[in-house]
This record gives C-alpha cells, sequence and structure tokens, in this order.
C-alpha cells in the first residue's frame, strides 16, 4: 500500500523550554484540513502522556502519542517518542535508550525528507540544548521543505537554534509569535 501523504506537513523539534512553546503553536491552530503535524519534544518517556493529555480540551483537532505501526492519517497530531521514523505508511518506534535524545528529533525529521519534494513542509526548531534536528533540518531544506527557527531573543534556551542558525542553508529566523502565526496560517 502507498502512503497518502497529507497535502501539508508541520515538523516541530524542541528540547528544553519546548512545552510551552509547542502549547503556544497548538492552541493557535485552526481546524486541520489535509494537514499533519508531528512533534518531538524531548522528554522522559513516562511524560508523554500527561503532555499530549495537555491538549485534550481543544475539541477540533487529535493530539496522539506514536505508538509502534500506528498509521501515518491526515488531520492529526502526533507526538513522538523514542526512536520514532516513519516507514511507508506507519511510524516505527524503537526504544532511544542507546541514543541521548528522547525522541530523537533527527532520525524522525530525516524520515520525512523523501517527501519533502512532492509535499508542502515547514521543518521548525524551536528551543533547546544541543543540535538535534539540525542535521535533518539541513536534509529537509535541501530538498524543498521550509525551515525555521527560533530567534536568540525568544529561545528559552538558545542551544538547538542557534546551530540551526549556523548550519542550515535558507533557514528562516523568527521569534516564537511569528512562527505561531506562520503555521497558524499554512495550517489554513
Amino acid at each position: 500500500m502507498k502512503l497518502s501523504v497529507p497535502k501539508k506537513i508541520v515538523l516541530i523539534g524542541a528540547s528544553t523550554g519546548g512545552p510551552g512553546q509547542i502549547q503556544k503553536i497548538i492552541d493557535s491552530l485552526p481546524k486541520l484540513q489535509d494537514i499533519t503535524i508531528v512533534i518531538a519534544q524531548h522528554m522522559v518517556d513516562g511524560f508523554m502522556d500527561s503532555f499530549a493529555n495537555r491538549f485534550q480540551d481543544i475539541k477540533h483537532l487529535s493530539v496522539s502519542v506514536v505508538e509502534n505501526n500506528q498509521s501515518f492519517e491526515n488531520n492529526n497530531i502526533y507526538i513522538c517518542q523514542g526512536e520514532t521514523q516513519l516507514i511507508n505508511e506507519n511510524f516505527s518506534k524503537k526504544d532511544t535508550s542507546l541514543n541521548s535524545y528522547n525522541p530523537n528529533i533527527n532520525i524522525l525529521f530525516n524520515s520525512f525528507t523523501s517527501l519533502a519534494k512532492d509535499t508542502k513542509i515547514i521543518c521548525v526548531i524551536l528551543t533547546g540544548i544541543g543540535d538535534d534536528g539540525v542535521e535533518a533540518c539541513k536534509n529537509l531544506s535541501n530538498n524543498g521543505a521550509l525551515c525555521i527557527t527560533e530567534s536568540k531573543k525568544s529561545a528559552i534556551v538558545d542551544g538547538m537554534p542557534s546551530r540551526a542558525r549556523l548550519l542550515v542553508p535558507n533557514i528562516i529566523v523568527h521569534d516564537i509569535d511569528r512562527i505561531v502565526q506562520i503555521i497558524s496560517e499554512f495550517c489554513e
């Protein structure tokens, strides 16, 4: 079976300081129509369900924590955990005890690179320590995705955004309020 890809995909990667920034983004979203949002927020597995539950009051959105072999479907928001990647039409999830990041943003985002030429993708790197997601963001940019990162001014921790600003060609830099607006408009 061939993957039924939505017309638009938003990929969001965040670490330290990210839950509040992601909350701002999700709170601004209209009802999703032919778009899917995939979130990689560094967090201990045991807290992923409570993180996803923060968004259950938004009745027009479907938010779930990714399970192994879960179908990639339109009009959903997926919160990833572990070593998650998209393979054909399903998510594949493995334990990340050998990786330094949970979830691993590079592994997740790189699994969407082959879709970037035929699908409108926005790849966003938000606040966080380290450089997770930067390599994959660069690969997505080189394949036609629009890549955005947080400005130093709005990033709670400027590690991941500063590395993205340095290493990702054509990356766009905005504060969180403008990123929220861009994503919301992209979803309309």
